[in-house]
């Protein structure tokens, strides 16, 4: 497998508070499937998709499976004898890959557009969740200026990851808060 190795890929201090507040998002999300939205389907389906999505990322965000699939993919080309032609194939992944996630976004706008205005923390948040996974997807292949940026001392990218994480969970404990005062009167 390359230089991938089912271990930590990020034991900095930076990297588990991150997976934390991936993991802490995802117990909101999951609250809110259960406080009150059984009767109302669409929320109950959106928050159930951002718990499903913060734990797959939190998962990723230690195991590192993008270096796996770049190995894969980087063995896959020398075995079948392009791998000097590398680059066209890996801009036109990140391309595509872009425009999926755009289009996913976009997607999920249009379909839970009656939810936009209720949750649009959790939709900029998915939003710049979606920017850090194609930005990261391109830095695995030479595009990682990026990743140089530094604001407030910290790389460009992890604040937009966490940035999303976060806008995410603020719409959740928003919604639990409007729920209960709902609940209650």
């Amino acid at each position: 497998m390359g230089q991938w190795r089912p271990t930590i890929g990020d034991p900095s201090f930076v990297g588990w508070f991150t997976v934390g507040s991936y993991f802490g998002c995802a117990t909101v999300a999951s609250i809110l499937t259960f406080v009150n939205l059984k009767a109302d389907r669409r929320p109950f389906f959106f928050w159930v998709v951002i718990c499903i999505m913060m734990v797959l990322l939190g998962i990723n965000k230690q195991l590192d499976l993008q270096t796996l699939f770049g190995e894969v993919g980087r063995q896959i080309a020398k075995a079948q004898g392009w791998y000097n032609h590398r680059r066209v194939v890996q801009f036109w992944f990140i391309v595509a890959f872009a425009a999926v996630m755009l289009g996913i976004f976009l997607w999920l706008v249009v379909i839970m557009r009656d939810l936009f205005g209720r949750f649009t923390l959790a939709f900029t948040g998915i939003f710049l969740l979606i920017s850090f996974i194609v930005i990261r997807a391109a830095s695995f292949h030479h595009v990682d200026e990026v990743l140089r940026i530094e604001l407030f001392g910290t790389r460009f990218h992890r604040l937009l990851e966490l940035a999303g994480i976060f806008l995410i969970a603020v719409a959740g404990l928003k919604e639990i808060i409007r729920v209960r005062q709902t609940n209650g009167k």
